[in-house]
């Protein structure tokens, strides 16, 4: 009978020197060593390829945008041909397309729609313009022009839209619906094409509202002249003269319309009608009145 020599088991000893007691049972027996970490290498390859290829798909991506923007860009497909005007009777389609700008050899992918519209607002008789993109090679640009409002008279007449601006000169005689405004000066003329004046802007306010009381004063007041200091004057189509003051038109145009009727039914000659004052009107009577 043999006797096994043993030794205290420490662990600076190398565990070469330990034998393997254990039974391998024929399930470890199946098992390689080593096998996770081969697996987990293999992972890591195939992730670095997977990153490869979304590197190179991306590139090509990049680089057939690239040539695509280029060829639209560039291509004579895309050159505009022709450019169509919508919306205008007063301006001239040509007038329009000199404004717009554009070049004869543009590229439609390459013009700005919102710096042609800008261009194409800029002429005093547009209110509001826009450039649409007709592919392959067609502009329409759609303009909305400045309604004539009432006139002004100032030497000559002119046209001036809703917010005091002014519009073309008119050749012909022509009977307008609300007041003619007056007393604008030349200097004052000439900037209203692109910034209304403040004393224009008073006679705008005061024609809308005349035209807001819905009342037939409207109808019998035939200008107003807004050289004065103190605020509008109007004058009827018998040549009235009414001072009506700077403030509570409302109020003092209702008054007016009372005396006006009066005026009518007494029969009396009236040369000038003073509203300024408050809990006032003066009259002045006209010869013979």
């Amino acid at each position: 009978m043999s006797v096994l020599r043993s030794r205290p088991i420490s662990p600076r000893l190398s565990s070469s020197g330990l034998p393997d007691l254990g039974e391998r049972t024929a399930f470890i027996a199946r098992q390689r060593v080593g096998r996770g970490r081969r697996r987990r290498g293999h992972g890591r390859v195939a992730r670095l390829a997977r990153v490869t290829g979304l590197i190179v798909l991306a590139t090509l991506t990049v680089t057939g945008a690239a040539f695509t923007v280029h060829w639209l860009s560039t291509s004579p497909r895309f050159t505009v041909a022709r450019i169509d005007v919508d919306g205008a009777s007063r301006v001239g389609a040509d007038r329009v397309r000199s404004a717009a700008a554009i070049p004869s050899d543009a590229n439609l992918w390459r013009l700005d729609p919102s710096s042609v519209a800008a261009r194409v607002a800029a002429l005093p008789e547009i209110r509001r313009a826009e450039v649409i993109r007709r592919f392959p090679n067609r502009v329409v640009i759609l303009v909305e022009e400045r309604r004539p409002f009432t006139l002004v008279h100032a030497g000559r007449l002119h046209w001036l839209d809703e917010e005091g601006r002014l519009l073309d000169e008119v050749p012909q005689a022509v009977a307008p619906s609300v007041p003619v405004v007056s007393g604008l000066s030349e200097a004052e003329l000439t900037s209203m094409r692109a910034d209304p004046s403040p004393r224009a802007r008073e006679a705008i306010a005061l024609i809308r509202t005349l035209l807001r009381s819905g009342s037939a004063l409207a109808a019998e007041i035939s200008e107003i002249d807004v050289s004065r200091g103190d605020g509008p004057v109007l004058y009827t189509a018998d040549g009235v003269e009414v001072r009506l003051g700077s403030e509570d038109w409302d109020e003092r145009l209702a008054r007016l319309e009372r005396i006006l009727r009066q005026v009518g039914r007494d029969g009396e000659s009236v040369r000038a009608i003073d509203l300024r004052f408050r809990d006032q009107v003066v009259l002045t009577k006209g010869v013979g009145g």
